[in-house]
């Protein structure tokens, strides 16, 4: 059974940040909900869950990824738990989501815009690799892209908070 995780991203021309933004002050909301907009590419166990939508905030999908793989984790029995813990990542703009159900140390990933198509199974502890290392590839990217960014103390707090493992 393959347990491959492939996460990356694009931006969108189409909704550019505002010119007059101060990455070095950008609140936790602007970061999340306003910048970065473009599209993910997820795909898992040869199953795709990418976005063509070209609006999903990019760096608040790394971050709430993370997060949801956190929640996923919150049983004390860990990977022996055989009680199914569940999650969903929506996308504000939309109706949308991605669902995670992990049970034992394993997660199964659906989508919803994905209806007829059969749920992937990644282990949780390559899950959370995965999305911090996708986390930590988009905040170094973004930082290169915009000036002031990596000076922000929210990003510093969020790098912090999620390293690489």
């Amino acid at each position: 059974m393959a347990y491959v995780i492939e996460l990356d991203y694009s931006l969108s021309d189409h909704f550019p940040d505002p010119p007059q933004t101060d990455y070095r002050t950008a609140s936790v909301r602007s970061l999340r909900y306003d910048l970065f907009c473009g599209d993910i590419f997820l795909e898992a166990d040869d199953r795709d869950f990418s976005t063509a939508w070209g609006w999903v905030p990019v760096l608040d999908f790394a971050w709430a990824l993370c997060d949801t793989v956190e929640e996923l984790d919150r049983d004390v029995r860990g990977s022996r738990s055989a009680a199914v813990q569940t999650f969903d990542l929506d996308f504000t703009q939309n109706t949308e989501l991605l669902r995670f159900a992990r049970r034992f140390g394993l997660v199964e990933i659906s989508a919803t815009w994905r209806r007829n198509s059969p749920p992937a199974v990644v282990r949780h502890a390559e899950l959370r690799r995965e999305a911090r290392d996708f986390l930590q590839d988009v905040i170094a990217d973004l930082t290169e892209l915009h000036e002031g960014l990596g000076d922000n103390p929210n990003i510093w707090t969020l790098q912090g908070k999620y390293p690489r493992v």
